[in-house]
């Protein structure tokens, strides 16, 4: 009796199985959710990205520390990564890739001897005006066009707000 119970019940999943193998999978009160949307969002426009600069093999994260170099050369690790957000083992390790890569130096600060400037060096200069261009000329071109100027400006705006005061 345990077998043939078995074997129906095997068989009653198979067949939902398949009926349900056509059908989307319904999201409920997920698809209200914003964190949900947001982490859907953040995944496309990351593999967006990822295809936009395969050639210069970066991260989204790795971008943003070049960015950051370029605009503040000479800030200690722990202010590049605050402002990120990026923990510190992660962003250690971050640091050892782009510097293997020669994107960036570790100079040891003259006042405290523990604490390290980090700069851009030539290559991680060129590198990061290839990136630039390749992300605002495809990746962030593709993004203009879906949300257009003044969605785009909001949602940034949005998000900003959301991120600066929750």
């Amino acid at each position: 009796m345990t077998v043939s119970r078995t074997g129906t019940a095997a068989k009653a999943s198979r067949s939902a199985r398949k009926e349900t193998d056509d059908a989307p999978i319904e999201l409920g009160e997920l698809s209200e959710m914003l964190g949900y949307a947001l982490k859907r969002a953040q995944l496309r426009i990351f593999e967006d990205f990822l295809r936009c600069v395969a050639p210069l093999q970066l991260t989204p994260a790795q971008f943003s520390v070049l960015l950051l170099l370029d605009r503040n050369p000479g800030r200690n690790q722990t202010e590049i990564a605050n402002t990120l957000g990026i923990l510190r083992p992660n962003f250690v390790a971050m640091l050892d890739t782009l510097e293997t890569r020669e994107l960036c130096a570790r100079v040891r600060s003259a006042s405290d001897r523990r604490s390290h400037h980090l700069v851009l060096t030539d290559k991680g200069r060129t590198t990061l005006a290839r990136a630039k261009k390749l992300v605002a000329a495809k990746h962030e071109a593709r993004l203009n066009e879906l949300l257009g100027p003044s969605n785009r400006a909001a949602l940034v705006a949005m998000l900003t707000r959301v991120a600066n005061e929750f």
